[in-house]
């Protein structure tokens, strides 16, 4: 047993009367409440393995001093024995059904998780993994404490023993359980699977859907059980109304172990945090316990392999660090470098640590008061976490409306080309051009004006004007296509070059297989497409082209004719001369046959018709894009509003 003297400060002090009998030590502050505990005297048992000449031996609380022959009797082993798992004796209160500002807590609450559910980061997204993270912490500790904690705040308070790889959590478990529910052993990480040790008449209250619901039961670690499991272990020598939890190391290698352990800090009311006089001083432990304090959590620290030797100055320094980082006021328990026998430590090792469990135990207030401490703490924390995740799909949604706004200005670009293009008689050259001047140069122009004396022209020259008229439409059409798909695949090589200035992240989108490319079936819909406006200008000139007065007396015209030399007129309209080109021939005929208001207003129509297939060609090739955003999963723009609302209505609801 430790001597008073090698105790260090706030280990639980006391102080020998005359008689040699220890007298009730001082009182300890726990957090805001004080509780008081009594050493155990010379005529109480001793625990196996314990040294006689301890003055000191801790035994339970005051309280216990009172208690009546039914609640002495409820502390020996075995009182429990015949109550099963969960059923409460007559003596104990139903957990009481949650008022009406719990339900509406617990709405508030399902609400924010749906919304928070909802959401999914795109991984070639800016900020995505940090995003994801941030998610899954909040809907796991939302399942696994928030929620089961606000419809059962009566439940047993749970405590998890957290610490870095080979710190002895699991010993320390099996020990306070009196057997051994937790491997322990010299392979790390040894803790694979999350062990709960809990007094039998408790373990009904975690059963599956409540605290740490998102784990599945099993009755004992196996070949199939791994981190998403949890073992609930009964054990009567723990005190009622207190579970432990063995957690997996939060610094183990496998990033699974690292996750559940990280998932049971979040599902915990209290932490006892261990390390050894080996390794206090080591980072892992230091950043587990600046989470602790970032949180707010209710911690007691056990320091243990303290060898007696330099078990002052180890602790001693450890204090020190402790204070200087403001965690001095934690509870702190210091076990001896002693014997492992079964996986367990001497008796007389923990029994300070037991006593401060059953105090908490006994003490109902101030066990209530540490949950609600924490889940205050947990529900604060949402007021910044949840803000923090809307502004990671805030920076997602910049980050998509600018990847889809470089497609609308890589293809508003090509657009803007076309409507050149079109407009400046570029395209009145090479194959257009020449069969533009077969079909005016041969006579057949003039022969499609036909006056209204029948038979004046016929024969083999009649016969020879379709075939010209279809060589120049279709060189107009292939023209035509041409434009709109060299213009299609410098917008799609402009959309790849613009995304992979965009960081990594938009590089990784702009490397996706097919986007720096026009799509294979473009030429074909392009094909469509122009041979569709070739025939709806021909039905226009037919239903709305109406020819002068003073020369629809003595001229028809044939529509299809009509309709060439109009696309000739409009692909170079109001243009000069072009050098060897048809000059200004075709507005001026057109003028004369139609009237200036008339062609002015087909020639409007005639454009805007074909622009607006030219933009939905554009369209249909930017849906990949659009897919490809989505793929990615980029959350849209109503996303960051619906967490600002579902954590103001959270507000609302506490």
């Amino acid at each position: 047993m430790k001597s008073a003297a090698n105790r260090p400060p706030g280990l639980g002090d006391s102080a020998d009367d005359d008689s040699g009998v220890p007298e009730t030590a001082e009182p300890e502050t726990v957090g805001e409440q004080t509780v008081s505990f009594r050493p155990i005297r010379d005529d109480d048992a001793e625990p196996q393995g314990a040294e006689s000449d301890d003055p000191g031996h801790p035994g339970g609380p005051d309280d216990l001093d009172d208690l009546d022959d039914e609640d002495a009797a409820r502390e020996e082993p075995g009182f429990w024995a015949d109550a099963g798992p969960g059923e409460a004796t007559g003596s104990e209160k139903e957990i009481p059904l949650p008022d009406e500002a719990a339900e509406v807590l617990a709405r508030a609450l399902g609400s924010l998780k749906e919304t928070v559910a909802g959401l999914r980061f795109g991984a070639n997204a800016p900020g995505a993994q940090e995003a994801a993270k941030a998610r899954e912490e909040i809907i796991a500790q939302l399942d696994n404490y928030v929620v089961p904690r606000v419809r059962m705040s009566t439940a047993p308070a749970l405590v998890v023993v957290a610490g870095s790889t080979g710190a002895g959590k699991s010993t320390l478990v099996n020990s306070l359980a009196g057997t051994k529910v937790s491997a322990t052993g010299v392979r790390r990480p040894t803790t694979g699977t999350p062990v709960l040790a809990c007094h039998p008449y408790d373990r009904g209250r975690f059963d599956q859907g409540g605290l740490l619901g998102g784990l599945t039961r099993v009755e004992a670690p196996g070949p199939d059980t791994g981190p998403g499991d949890l073992v609930v272990a009964p054990s009567e020598r723990l005190p009622q109304g207190i579970a432990l939890l063995d957690s997996p190391d939060i610094d183990s290698v496998r990033e699974t172990h690292h996750d559940v352990a990280q998932r049971m800090l979040d599902a915990a009311d209290l932490w006892i945090f261990v390390t050894t006089a080996a390794r206090y001083a080591d980072a892992p432990a230091w950043r587990l316990l600046r989470m602790a304090k970032e949180r707010g959590a209710r911690l007691a620290i056990v320091l243990s392999r303290v060898p007696p030797r330099a078990r002052e100055v180890v602790v001693k320094h450890f204090v020190r660090m402790l204070t200087e980082y403001g965690l001095g006021e934690a509870e702190r328990f210091v076990i001896s470098e002693c014997a492992v026998e079964d996986g367990r430590l001497p008796e007389a090792e923990i029994a300070e640590l037991r006593m401060w469990l059953t105090g908490l135990s006994v003490d109902e207030e101030r066990r209530d008061q540490a949950v609600r401490a924490m889940l205050g703490t947990v529900l604060d924390s949402f007021r910044t976490r949840v803000p923090a995740l809307a502004r990671h799909v805030e920076t997602q949604v910049a980050f998509r409306a600018g990847l889809r706004a470089d497609v609308d200005d890589a293809y508003g670009g090509a657009l803007a080309e076309i409507d050149e293009v079109t407009r400046n008689g570029a395209l009145m050259r090479g194959e257009v051009l020449a069969r533009w001047q077969d079909f005016t140069g041969s006579g057949d122009l003039v022969r499609t004006l036909s006056l209204r004396k029948p038979g004046r022209f016929g024969g083999k020259a009649a016969r020879q004007a379709p075939e010209r008229q279809r060589a120049l439409k279709s060189a107009l059409r292939a023209g035509l296509e041409a434009v709109v798909i060299s213009s299609a695949q410098r917008a799609a090589e402009g959309v790849a070059a613009r995304w992979a200035v965009r960081g990594t992240h938009g590089e990784r989108l702009a490397a996706t297989p097919g986007l720096s490319d026009a799509t294979d079936d473009l030429a074909r819909r392009t094909g469509r497409a122009i041979t569709a406006w070739q025939d709806h200008l021909v039905a226009m000139i037919r239903k709305e082209g109406v020819t002068k007065r003073t020369v629809a007396k003595v001229t028809s015209f044939d529509e299809e004719s009509l309709g060439l030399v109009f696309t000739v007129g409009l692909l170079g309209y109001g243009m000069p001369e072009i050098e060897g080109g048809p000059g200004p021939m075709p507005q001026r005929l057109l003028r004369a046959l139609l009237g200036a208001e008339s062609l002015r207003h087909i020639s409007v129509k005639a454009r805007n018709d074909l622009r607006a297939r030219i933009n939905t060609l554009f369209d249909e090739e930017t849906l990949r894009y659009a897919r490809a955003l989505d793929g990615a999963g980029i959350p849209d723009e109503t996303a960051a509003s619906r967490l600002y609302q579902a954590t103001y209505n959270l507000e609302a609801a506490r």
